[in-house]
């Protein structure tokens, strides 16, 4: 990987660590006034909503979050017993399907966005849908943007070192080193 990319992809995996760590917090906040607010007999109207609509942000980001660190589920075993150039090849063309998947998952999730314009969240009725629903096309051109800088390091890339133990992260490879 040239040290550019290495770089930008660095700081936007530091952004995204942001952007989660933020949503983890909101979540333990929102999920602890809602214990204490029931505890008390007042319980909020929006707690169970705005919940479930942050763990599922906390999901989408989260996974564009693994997808920069490269650390969803594999079969690196498997893949990392081929020759090298097999090796490139086969990850070449996963990274275009996860690609091609996920552009599709943006368009779909970018074409209902006017459809639930039109609804809101039973608990809060100010807040459109189209508001909570819009983490699908974001978190999509997130992980494209990823899995675009893997790609530029897999067909930029020469023969590889060997593997250094089960799919770690970057980050955590070279601090076991």
């Amino acid at each position: 990987m040239t040290d550019a990319i290495r770089v930008w992809r660095g700081r936007y995996g530091r952004f995204l660590e942001w952007v989660v760590a933020a949503l983890m917090v909101v979540l333990f906040v929102e999920v602890t006034l809602g214990i204490v607010f029931r505890a008390i007999g007042a319980s909020l109207i929006w707690y169970d909503e705005i919940a479930s609509v942050l763990l599922a942000w906390l999901t989408f980001y989260g996974a564009a979050l693994a997808s920069v660190k490269r650390a969803h589920i594999g079969c690196p075993e498997l893949v990392d017993a081929m020759p090298w150039r097999i090796r490139r090849l086969f990850n070449i063309v996963a990274e275009i399907l996860v690609i091609a998947f996920f552009l599709l998952l943006g368009g779909v999730g970018l074409s209902i966005m006017p459809v639930l314009a039109t609804d809101f969240l039973v608990s809060l009725p100010t807040v459109p849908m189209s508001i909570v629903q819009s983490v699908i096309p974001i978190s999509a051109a997130l992980i494209v943007l990823a899995e675009l800088l893997q790609l530029a390091d897999l067909v930029r890339g020469g023969e590889p070192r060997p593997p250094s133990g089960p799919s770690l992260p970057e980050d955590l490879q070279s601090a076991s080193e």
